[in-house]
């Protein structure tokens, strides 16, 4: 399962989000073998503007994630600093890694 969020949090939050933001996905890494990646990224020129883009092994280990402890109290924490929230579901065309083409000889 791969989704983006697009979050848009109240500037005057950013530093206090990001500190959540950062503790929770460090929890899930580490504590949740079904959350295979989670990436956060702010917009160069608004940095109020974050987008994580998140892969799970399946839709299964999404919904385990979200009743965590770490998730919830990321959620409930944060709820008035984001000003918007936008879930986007995708599915994938191709993921590789660089360190497969490294290794192989041409």
């Amino acid at each position: 399962m791969i989704r983006i969020a697009k979050i848009e949090v109240h500037p005057e939050y950013l530093e206090e989000y990001k500190s959540f933001l950062t503790e929770e996905i460090k929890a899930s890494l580490t504590k949740e073998p079904g959350v295979l990646t989670l990436y956060a990224m702010h917009e160069k020129d608004e940095h109020y503007k974050i987008s994580i883009l998140e892969v799970y092994a399946n839709t299964t280990a999404y919904e385990a994630h979200i009743k965590t402890p770490h998730f919830l109290k990321y959620k409930t924490g944060t709820l008035k600093m984001i000003k918007s929230l936008e879930l986007l579901d995708m599915s994938p065309i191709l993921f590789e890694e660089k360190t497969k083409f490294q290794n192989k000889t041409n």
